[in-house]
Order: structure tokens, then C-alpha cells, then sequence
């Protein structure tokens, strides 16, 4: 059979997974997906089936060898579990930008830097000035968070009219909120700390350490001594989804050191291969060890903190993120009373301090590093840009509801606080979308949103 001659069967599931994969790689993909979740979430909680949704969270799953168990909710494996990897993927987005991206130098850095700490002491004072109750205060944080995905597919909305500077600017300025939260949720989150847990941790990231100085490149090999950091750090008291941000953080930006390049390696690896499998008697066996080190070889065309990236991103997009949004955007409305002033007030400061408190301390402190000469906009972005940006930035979402379920015991509280949070997300959606259709049709004469001020 001729090799272009291929089943009609196969060429149709060829074309449909080609297909599938330039949909997925569409940014605004990933933020519908996620927003689905929640939605889902919540008709599923205030359903005749409400109970199912309950039961399935509340489902424990155990884990144990002999006398050794130890078990869990769904729930604990999904917020403390597998948030871990999404937590991993952050890491190594920071490890990257700090490395060779908007946060590679101070100068390039220094606005989305102020931005991001306006954008998070606005709102956390808005809420508090907002909220009376001393012990609904904890959740001075949860407005103080970006959701990278959806902020970021919001934006992907408005097309190619966005300069990509405008882009390049919210990335940083929520890659330097995700690093801020991440330090809240490890200072303020964190209940007393049981340091013998650091030397489990320890243990782990030494082992990660070894591995990486003799030149194991398999993430496959990391797993083991991941869970041990895990483990470490659950022991301590934090929280253990922290454990993904220190691995992410060491996952190294340089290819592992090979005695020849890997495109020299590449080319002399498929030479050889070429030549046994055109040999008139060959042995199919003898193809093994070649493409071993052909894998190995393609493998570190790319470093690793590149690859990995690239290998999760799909699953955090795709399966932990929409998980996660389903596991915690049920709030059955009728457990809420939004009667009583507490509950009421939270969600009410969630909202505000998210929607008006995100776009006030972004905007307001960018202007004020660019009014005295300290920073200066990025070329193609201007306080339309910014003002998206800011509007975009009040989408808290999963880091937002993750930090809520940190900061409230009550569950009237936490009902609140989610409902405020997925409110806010959906306003600050609509206002940005608004915002950025009337900037690109303004701004059409002149080419695009950021040619004009």
C-alpha cells in the first residue's frame, strides 16, 4: 500500500485531531472552558440533584500501604492535590519570565510590578473599609488575586487589534499577582507551623537537586521526590500546593549538558538509523539504542522548564483548572443567606474591591510611576491599554475562590465570598470586553488600541 494511501477512517481522525488541537491552542478556549465549570457547578448545587454534588466532593478516597493510611475528600485531593500541578505551572511561568521575559530586567519589570502591588492594596483596603465583621476580615485577600487564563482569554477575544505589548504587560502584571498571592497564602494562610515537616521537605528538594547535578532530564524521575516536598510541606501546616511553586521555581531554564549539540546529535542519530534500516538484512532490535538517544537528543533541543511548561499547560487548561472550578463554583444559593448583613457584606466587598479596587490600584499607581518619571509605558500601550488591563485584572476567578477557601471557617461566609467572586469575574469580563471593542473602534483610524493617548 502507497504511504499517502491511508483508511478513510484514519484520515478523517487525523483531520478531526489536527482540528481539535488548533481549537485548544485558541487562548479564549481555555477561560470558556473554565467558565462552563462553573456554571455546571452551580446548577448542578442548586439542582433537584444537589445532593449528588455534595456527596461526590465529600467522597473519600484513601491511600495506604499496610498500616499506613491515609485518607481524604475529593475535595482535599483536588484543592490540595492536583492545584498542586496548576502551582507547578505558575512556578515555572515566573522561573521563565524572570529569566528571559518581562520580568528579565528591573527596568522592563518595574511597572507591571507597581501595578500589580496597586492592584493589590486597593482592594484589599476596599474590602476592608466594606466588611464589619472582625471574622470576615480573613478575607481581605480574596479580591486581591488575577486569574491568568481567563484575563488573558478575555483578551484574546478582542483579536489582533491588541497590540501585543498590551498582552505582554497583563502577563506580567498577573504573573507578579500570582507571586503575591502565593506569598499571602504561604505568610497568612498558613496555620502554626510544625518545622519538622521542612526537614521531609528538605529531603525532597535535595533529591531534586541531585538528580538535576548528575543529569537526569526525565520528569518521570522528579515524581518521587516532588511527593516527598508535598509531603514536607503538608506536615509543616502550609499550604501544600506551595510545594508546586518551589519546584517550579527550580526547574531549570538550560538544557541539560550533552557532549555534542542536539541537532549534531539529531542528525548523526538518523544517519545511523537510515543506514541500519536500509541494510539488506537487518535486525529490528539493533533500531532500539539509536533511537533512545534520538529521543534523548530531541528532548534537549528544548530546556527544561520550556518543556514541561508546554506538556502541562494543556492538562492545567484543560482538566485541573476546569476540576477546580467545578469542585468549588457549587454554592447552593439557598445555603447563602444573603440576608444576614455578614455573608451579605462579603460578597458586596468581593465584587466591589474586585471590579472597581483591581482597575483603581492598577491605574492609579501606573499613572503615578509614569507621572514622576520613574517608569515609562511600554511602546504600543496607553491609558486606554492600561485601563483594559486593570479592567481584566478584576478577574479573580480560581486563585481568588482558592484563597477564599483558605480565609473562611463559615461556610455562610465562603458561600458568600464565591458568589461575590464568580459575580465579579463576569463584570469585570463584560466591562473589559466593553472597554476594549469601544478602544479598538476609537482607536481604528490611527491602527490600533495603542497608538494614540
Amino acid at each position: 500500500m502507497p504511504k499517502t494511501d491511508l483508511p478513510r477512517a484514519q484520515k478523517v481522525a487525523e483531520r478531526a485531531l489536527a482540528s481539535l488541537q488548533r481549537f485548544l491552542h485558541i487562548e479564549a478556549v481555555s477561560g470558556i472552558v473554565l467558565l462552563v465549570a462553573a456554571v455546571a457547578a452551580l446548577i448542578w448545587a442548586n439542582s433537584p440533584a444537589a445532593h449528588s454534588y455534595e456527596a461526590l466532593w465529600h467522597a473519600p478516597i484513601t491511600f495506604g500501604v499496610g498500616s499506613y493510611v491515609y485518607s481524604q475528600s475529593l475535595h482535599f485531593w483536588v484543592n490540595d492535590g492536583l492545584m498542586t500541578i496548576f502551582f507547578l505551572v505558575v512556578g515555572m511561568e515566573i522561573r521563565r519570565e524572570i529569566h528571559e521575559g518581562a520580568l528579565a530586567s528591573l527596568r522592563q519589570a518595574m511597572l507591571p510590578m507597581a501595578a500589580a502591588v496597586g492592584g493589590v492594596i486597593a482592594p484589599a483596603l476596599l474590602y476592608l473599609g466594606i466588611v464589619h465583621s472582625p471574622a470576615d476580615h480573613q478575607g481581605w485577600a480574596v479580591p486581591t488575586a488575577t486569574d491568568i487564563a481567563f484575563a488573558v482569554g478575555v483578551l484574546a477575544l478582542l483579536g489582533k487589534s491588541i497590540p501585543s505589548n498590551v498582552r505582554v504587560f497583563l502577563l506580567a502584571l498577573a504573573i507578579i499577582d500570582d507571586i503575591i498571592a502565593v506569598l499571602i497564602i504561604a505568610v497568612f494562610y498558613s496555620g502554626g507551623l510544625d518545622y519538622s515537616g521542612f526537614g521531609v521537605a528538605a529531603i525532597g528538594l535535595l533529591m531534586v537537586i541531585a538528580l538535576q547535578k548528575i543529569g537526569v532530564g526525565s520528569a518521570y524521575a522528579y515524581i518521587v521526590p516532588g511527593a516527598i516536598v508535598w509531603l514536607g510541606i503538608l506536615l509543616t501546616g502550609a499550604h501544600p500546593t506551595l510545594a508546586g511553586v518551589v519546584l517550579g521555581l527550580m526547574t531549570p531554564v538550560a538544557a541539560m549538558p550533552m557532549r555534542e549539540r542536539p541537532l549534531d546529535a539529531i542528525s548523526r542519530f538518523t544517519n545511523e538509523l537510515l543506514g541500519r534500516a536500509k541494510a539488506p538484512e537487518r535486525d529490528a532490535s539493533e533500531l532500539i539504542d539509536p533511537l533512545k538517544r534520538l529521543r534523548l537528543a530531541q528532548r534537549e533541543l528544548l530546556p527544561p522548564v520550556v518543556r514541561m511548561q508546554g506538556t502541562l499547560h494543556p492538562w492545567v487548561a484543560y482538566g485541573i483548572m476546569p476540576v477546580f472550578a467545578l469542585a468549588n463554583a457549587g454554592v447552593s444559593l439557598a445555603g447563602v443567606d444573603l440576608s444576614a448583613a455578614g455573608p451579605q457584606w462579603v460578597m458586596i466587598a468581593v465584587i466591589v474591591a474586585l471590579v472597581a479596587g483591581k482597575p483603581l490600584g492598577i491605574i492609579s499607581v501606573s499613572w503615578l510611576m509614569v507621572r514622576l518619571g520613574w517608569c515609562a509605558l511600554p511602546a504600543g500601550v496607553n491609558w486606554r491599554s492600561i485601563t483594559l488591563v486593570g479592567l481584566l485584572a478584576g478577574i479573580g476567578f480560581t486563585m481568588s475562590i482558592f484563597i477564599a477557601n483558605l480565609a473562611f471557617v463559615d461556610p455562610g461566609s465562603l458561600g458568600a465570598a464565591k458568589l461575590g467572586v464568580l459575580s465579579a469575574s463576569v463584570i469585570a469580563a463584560v466591562l473589559g470586553l466593553t472597554w476594549g471593542v469601544c478602544s479598538v473602534r476609537r482607536a481604528a483610524p490611527a491602527g490600533n488600541l495603542g497608538s494614540s493617548t
